[in-house]
């Protein structure tokens, strides 16, 4: 999952970015308006965290303007603003909830899932996905592979679930860290694989059949067989 923040104040943009990297999301992070908008409509964003008052453009200028060219990113508003009219406007600018500050990071965790599952909700995007006898579900986020229970950090989960979404596909070690890390790394650092061989421990160990594949020179691979 892909999350953008649009948060001016530093404290509070790495509070958040921080807690949602822990949890296994990719976090982009942008503190200014136009910036805020010009990442939201070229990320493809699972969801957006916007504050009110940004600089260059305000938070309700930029959901306006995403949702005028048809971009449905669901997005949580942040402000310091709590009467039921500012609550209203942010509603009617196109924010699909609204959170005010202080706030505590579990409630806008669950805030988000839920903006999450909602919008999955309205379209195909499965809530379940298998790759032979390998499931993952991304409402519980349970892992089973032979109807056992595996145990993944966040990040493993993160990882496992982009292979299973591109099954059979190769993916670069460039390309994880975009997807799972959310920022780029030097290509050459050892942390895919390292994260990779950890969760080929956990998956493929007790098992003849082996799923997570490595492509010499090109990446890895989720494949049965």
């Amino acid at each position: 999952m892909r999350v953008l923040i649009a948060e001016d104040d530093q404290v509070i943009a790495d509070f958040v970015s921080h807690g949602l990297r822990e949890a296994g999301y990719a976090v982009d992070v942008a503190s200014t308006g136009p910036d805020a908008l010009r990442k939201a409509l070229d990320g493809g964003y699972d969801a957006a965290v916007v504050d009110v008052m940004l600089p260059g453009l305000d938070g309700l200028s930029v959901i306006e303007q995403l949702r005028a060219k048809k971009q449905q990113t669901p997005v949580l508003i942040l402000s310091a603003r709590h009467t039921v009219d500012d609550r209203v406007k942010g509603l009617q600018a196109g924010g699909d909830d609204y959170l005010t500050k202080p706030f505590a990071f579990a409630e806008l965790l669950a805030r988000l899932q839920a903006l999450v599952r909602r919008s999955s909700a309205g379209t195909t995007e499965p809530t379940r996905l298998t790759v032979g006898d390998l499931s993952l579900d991304l409402l519980s986020r349970k892992v089973e592979r032979g109807g056992q229970p595996l145990d993944l950090r966040p990040r493993e989960f993160s990882l496992l679930e982009y292979l299973m979404r591109h099954p059979g596909r190769v993916l670069s070690k460039t390309m994880i860290l975009s997807h799972v890390w959310g920022y780029n790394f030097d290509p050459g650092t050892n942390v895919v694989d390292v994260l990779v061989s950890r969760l080929r421990d956990k998956v493929d160990e007790g098992f003849d059949t082996k799923l997570i594949h490595t492509v010499r020179g090109a990446g890895y691979v989720l494949k049965v067989g």
